[in-house]
């Protein structure tokens, strides 16, 4: 493989971590789909009392990640300030869409850095991106360790994408992938709370009395009816474009800084002279 197209894996992936990792992603699941086998009770605000939990859950998983690798020296000062700093620009780049009709800036940047520096350091990047970001838009609430999660996930994927796909089939690739983010990133973020604030007497509600084939069905009607065509295709189209029309550059700049900062590259030490 080319230099242009050659991967660093920043975080690299070892069985332990795959270990956390996988730990972090059934957690998540939990997270969402608990609802679907022990019937909540409708709320004003999904999750407004269990949130907190979830969150102090969360973030030592995303935290272990780290420590984990730095503990086994697969993580190094340079992987940590180059996490602070995509993690620091994403969380500037949102507020430029804030959601508006669905534009999010936030995640065609998680999809480059994702791609280029492994399944693992995307992960970490997406959790820390949505988090910085709530703290600078004051978007703290009991939706943000589920917006956590899945934007771990996003980043995760994208590090796990077929490796030698390169040039214009790997902007194709990423560009796809970005598309198939965004709606699963708003199916997600729908799950969170539709069986808290959908109601209880029309049909596109949570049913407690349901099986979980049938309330899954409600669940992408609901979906279909409410955000797809409208949140999640904005969202779509804004992944689409900027990886289309920024990808090619974006992704030179950041494998141009893995290769200056050497990344894997072994660490050998001169023995001491005479």
């Amino acid at each position: 493989m080319s230099a242009a197209g050659r991967r660093v894996s920043v975080l690299r992936i070892r069985p332990r971590t795959w270990v956390v990792l996988a730990l972090a992603s059934a957690a998540g699941l939990v997270m969402f789909f608990w609802p679907l086998f022990a019937p909540p009770r409708p709320e004003a605000v999904a999750h407004s009392a269990d949130a907190p939990l979830i969150f102090v859950i969360v973030m030592p998983v995303v935290l272990a990640v780290v420590l984990a690798e730095m503990s086994s020296g697969g993580i190094d000062p340079k992987a940590l300030a180059l996490l602070g700093v995509l993690s620091a620009v994403n969380a500037g780049l949102r507020p430029l869409g804030a959601g508006t009709a669905g534009i999010e800036t936030v995640f065609f940047l998680l999809v480059l850095a994702g791609r280029v520096f492994g399944p693992g350091f995307g992960f970490v990047l997406g959790a820390l991106s949505l988090f910085a970001s709530a703290l600078l838009t004051a978007g703290v609430g009991p939706w943000l360790p589920f917006q956590m999660i899945s934007s771990a996930w996003i980043g995760l994927g994208a590090g796990l994408l077929p490796r030698r796909v390169t040039g214009r089939a790997e902007i194709a690739l990423l560009a796809c992938y970005g598309v198939v983010a965004a709606y699963t990133f708003g199916l997600l973020m729908n799950m969170w709370f539709w069986p808290f604030t959908a109601g209880t007497d029309t049909q596109l509600s949570f049913d407690p009395t349901a099986t979980v084939p049938e309330n899954l069905h409600t669940f992408l009607i609901f979906t279909l009816t409410t955000s797809t065509f409208g949140w999640d295709t904005g969202r779509a189209l804004t992944n689409l474009l900027a990886i289309v029309l920024v990808g090619p550059a974006v992704l030179a700049v950041l494998r141009r800084a893995s290769r200056r900062a050497a990344f894997d590259a072994p660490v050998v030490f001169d023995p001491p002279r005479a």
